[in-house]
C-alpha cells in the first residue's frame, strides 16, 4: 500500500545485518535516551510512549533539508494522523 500510494521501493534487511538498517539503528539509539535497555515497555504509560513519538516525528532531519517529517509530507500534500 506504501509503494502504491507514495511510490517508493520496499525491502526487507538481513537478520543481523546491522548495516543494512542505519535508520532503524539511529532510531534505536535516539529512544535508548529515553529507555534504556531492559526496560519493561508495559512499564511505560501511554503518555510517555506518545511522547516520545512526538519528539521523534518533530525533530528536523538533515535528509529531509531540515525540516521534521510532518513538514515534509506536508509539502507532498500528505496528511498524517495520531
Amino acid at each position: 500500500m506504501l509503494k502504491k500510494s507514495l511510490g517508493v521501493d520496499s525491502w526487507f534487511c538481513d537478520p543481523y545485518h546491522s548495516w543494512e538498517k542505519g535508520l532503524v539503528e539511529n532510531t534505536n539509539g535516539l529512544i535508548r535516551r529515553f529507555i534504556p535497555k531492559r526496560t519493561r515497555i508495559d512499564d511505560l504509560t501511554d503518555q510517555q510512549i506518545q511522547n516520545i513519538e512526538n519528539w521523534l516525528n518533530n525533530r528536523p532531519r538533515k535528509v529531509l533539508n531540515f525540516k521534521t517529517s510532518s513538514e515534509a509530507f506536508k509539502t507532498l500534500g500528505v496528511a498524517l494522523t495520531s
